[in-house]
């Protein structure tokens, strides 16, 4: 029978990518907590799409297929982004060719990446082994939270967390910004697989609150479709903020719990800003996403 639960998350994700759930054991756990609807997003992979909407037909939950992708943060001339700039692709009906052309890509530079951080970890005095972190990834792509679990074993860090404050995150020793896809690229692939782009956690571009708004009128008179305007990241307050902008600019508003499993204990599935659970009307503000089943 179909759920009646009335929250639901537009942001997860597997280890298809970096979460600790398989697809099928993310939408169980959904089904636990009742969620209506759930989007798959992992990173830069739509690997782990299928097996995620197999197991939401058997428990009446809604599925959105979706994916994150990494962008270029120079490659929207004119503003100065210095963090990270994600976009959300929700409802990937048919992936195109060039979609998936583009993701392969992405995947290389990654691994790239992932042997420069290899690299610094030797230089900094660690015995560091790129097949041991592959083992933690397992059957998904590599990507930091596998570093920090590393950094974890060879007792560099106490916890994720730690491994993050101390090494991973932005600024830090071992942090190596991943290579992006272009913006207007990424747009355009997500636009002809049928799926809307949605700009994830504003606040990890590392704008500021002067500037936003005008990058934002940018990125909506190029073809952006949405905010991602609850996320844990975001505070209640920052969150209402944010919705104020999507609604002058007219964009959609979407949430997401950004969950990747129990390690982050600040990410509850089906809950973002403030750890209110995000309600059914968010999906039903979203035409797209809010008709038939994909």
């Amino acid at each position: 029978m179909p759920s009646t639960a009335r929250f639901i998350d537009l942001h997860t994700h597997s280890t298809a990518s970096d979460g600790k759930l398989s697809p099928g054991e993310l939408v169980r756990a959904a089904g636990k907590l009742e969620l209506a609807a759930l989007a798959l997003t992992d990173h830069d992979t739509t690997g782990g799409l299928e097996e995620a909407a197999a197991e939401a037909r058997k428990h009446g939950i809604r599925f959105i297929p979706g994916a994150e992708l990494d962008i270029d943060r120079k490659s929207v001339p004119g503003f100065a982004i210095s963090g990270e700039f994600h976009l959300l692709a929700l409802g990937l009906r048919s992936p195109s060719e060039s979609f998936k052309r583009e993701l392969l890509k992405t995947n290389e530079a990654r691994r790239e990446r992932n042997l420069r951080i290899i690299e610094r970890m030797r230089d900094n005095g660690w015995d560091a082994d790129y097949a041991e972190v592959c083992e933690i990834a397992g059957q998904g792509s590599v990507g930091r939270p596998h570093f920090a679990e590393y950094l974890v074993k060879l007792k560099a860090a106490r916890t994720i967390r730690q491994a993050f404050d101390r090494y991973l995150g932005h600024g830090k020793s071992l942090y190596i910004p991943r290579v992006g896809i272009d913006y207007m690229i990424a747009l355009s692939v997500i636009k002809e697989s049928g799926a809307l782009a949605v700009l994830a956690h504003p606040a990890s571009l590392y704008v500021s609150w002067g500037k936003l708004p005008e990058l934002a009128a940018h990125l909506v008179s190029t073809g952006l479709d949405g905010i991602e305007t609850r996320h844990p990241s975001a505070t209640v307050h920052t969150a209402r903020k944010l919705e104020a902008l999507a609604q002058s600019l007219g964009l959609y508003m979407s949430a997401g719990s950004d969950y990747h499993g129990e390690n982050r204990r600040d990410r509850r599935l089906g809950r973002a800003s403030g750890g209110e659970k995000i309600p059914l009307s968010v999906l039903e503000a979203i035409p797209l996403l809010n008709r038939g089943t994909f």
